[in-house]
């Protein structure tokens, strides 16, 4: 049975309905704000795991020694 003007017209607009709730929804997707949230929240809670805590206190750790050792230096320096 071939389809109807009206059917025809019913589904174009069913299309136009779905196409612009995809195009909506990848606008919110590419939203460059929504992207740094995203990515900040990511962020954070990899920071607050256990393997984050360690790799946050080695980095720690290690920007201690180097101005030490730098502040050793700079004072070795100025006394020569």
């Amino acid at each position: 049975m071939p389809r109807t003007a009206e059917q025809i017209q019913q589904e174009i607009e069913q299309a136009r309905v779905s196409l612009a709730t995809t195009v909506d929804e990848l606008a919110e997707r590419a939203n460059p704000k929504h992207i740094a949230d995203d990515a900040k929240n990511a962020l954070l809670a990899r920071a607050q795991s256990p393997q984050g805590k360690a790799v946050i206190g080695g980095v720690s750790v290690l920007i201690v020694v180097y101005f030490a050792r730098n502040l050793r230096k700079a004072k070795r320096n100025r006394n020569r």
